[in-house]
């Protein structure tokens, strides 16, 4: 047994509690249970355990306290568990990430999904951490290397950067997703997969991501038959973690699927208890939720590493101005936005550039580089602007010397920006080069 093995197994020993101080349920929902009598040992994050009939067991925390009553989170279904059962108090919410947990697929409380054993680690962390200082913090480091050639020009991802990927269902977010946890330079991937089916979490983990994306990378999951409470929890659960492999200086590439389903997550709980419905039916709490998870993630402070983050959002019908989707533009680093009609002619990454946004230009590229991207988003431009008439032969060719550029650029920038998923991205800007030069 290793020393790191020993002090873990020392430290599940010390939680162990051999009494446990007893409540009552007094009123039961779905979301909800509101417990008596143990208002004087109960602090909010606590944990308890509710025994039902039949041997039921159900975990949940303590999320408020009024009137001498506690308020609870059910980490599970609530059917089966009836006024009167009894409350266990099991003390704080103990969340302690670990070195062992990489290559791992866990639940949003560090439980195995895998059906192996896990360790915990010997330094607990809280689970809604605040962000560095931000006068400590430092700023963007060198441009990733992605493994596709619109992030490696036109949407530079940064070390320590904050990017949003904005998509519909069914226009390739997960492979993408999945592509980037494999071919991003970071130390280690931590990911979130938030409401997801449970075929789609096999599928990820199994295909998508594959044995060789597993093994630097700790996936959570909570799928989307799961309560409310376990769907927010996963995503600073995946956070949480990140932060301590960023504590030890190490890079990590943080991606969280979905941050919509995060905000819903939260909307049901808030609205479980009470709160007010507001714009597109999130309480206004959501948007504190979206902006306090965001700002964990970027550059470190001292001697800390950082957290690249990318961040998927579901946009019904392309709309980018519901407020998840607006709220995530106003605090990330940048937009990288998935286009239905690029992907429904066959284009993936179906990325529509002249929709997207990296931040951290120009100052990640060179003055040449930049005047490359300018020159050929122009062209792109030119051509989407033309393109209705281009295509239902209005257009002849002649009339105007940049538009006939860029209806022969076209084709060659399209494949360009898909050019990704196992193609040679050795040196994009030189391509890039190479077809602007060409027209």
């Amino acid at each position: 047994m290793t020393v790191a093995m020993l002090d873990a197994l020392n430290d599940s020993i010390d939680r162990l509690m051999t009494t446990h101080d007893v409540g009552v349920v007094c009123e039961v929902s779905p979301a909800r249970l509101r417990v008596s009598g143990l208002r004087r040992v109960a602090a909010q994050g606590d944990v308890v355990e509710v025994a039902g009939g039949g041997g039921l067991r159900l975990l949940g925390d303590v999320e408020a306290m009024a009137d001498g009553l506690l308020d609870v989170v059910p980490r599970g279904l609530t059917k089966g568990i009836a006024e009167g059962d009894r409350v266990l108090h099991l003390g704080r919410d103990v969340f302690a990430p670990d070195d062992s947990w990489i290559g791992r697929v866990l639940d949003p409380f560090g439980h195995a999904l895998d059906q192996k054993p896990v360790r915990q680690g010997t330094r607990e962390r809280t689970i809604r951490a605040a962000p560095p200082v931000a006068t400590s913090r430092r700023g963007f480091g060198p441009r990733l290397e992605t493994g596709h050639a619109v992030f490696n020009t036109f949407l530079p991802l940064a070390r320590g950067q904050r990017i949003g990927l904005f998509a519909g269902s069914g226009v390739g977010k997960s492979t993408l997703l999945a592509d980037l946890a494999r071919r991003v330079e970071a130390d280690l991937v931590v990911v979130a997969l938030i409401g997801e089916r449970g075929r789609e979490v096999n599928h990820f983990v199994d295909h998508a991501l594959g044995d060789e994306g597993l093994q630097r990378a700790v996936v959570f999951a909570a799928t989307a038959d799961q309560p409310a409470s376990a769907r927010q929890r996963c995503a600073h659960a995946a956070m949480t973690t990140a932060e301590f492999f960023r504590d030890q200086g190490r890079h990590v590439l943080l991606l969280i699927d979905s941050v919509t389903r995060l905000a819903e997550a939260h909307r049901d709980i808030a609205l479980s208890r009470g709160a007010a419905p507001g714009l597109d039916g999130f309480p206004p709490s959501v948007v504190q939720e979206i902006t306090q998870l965001a700002e964990r993630a970027g550059p470190g402070a001292g001697d800390a590493g950082d957290i690249t983050a990318i961040m998927s959002v579901l946009v019904a019908g392309s709309n980018m101005d519901g407020l998840i989707a607006d709220t995530l533009r106003g605090v990330l680093d940048g937009h990288v936005v998935l286009d239905r009609g690029i992907a429904e002619r066959g284009r993936f990454p179906a990325v529509n550039v002249l929709r997207s946004v990296s931040r951290s230009l120009p100052e990640c590229a060179t003055i040449a580089e930049n005047a490359l991207m300018a020159e050929a988003r122009q062209a792109l431009s030119q051509y989407n602007d033309s393109e209705l008439m281009i295509r239902s032969g209005l257009y002849e060719s002649g009339h105007d010397r940049e538009i006939d550029r860029a209806i022969r650029l076209w084709p060659s920038l399209d494949e360009f920006v898909g050019r990704g998923c196992g193609q040679a991205t050795v040196d994009d800007f030189r391509d890039l080069e190479k077809i602007l030069s060409s027209a």
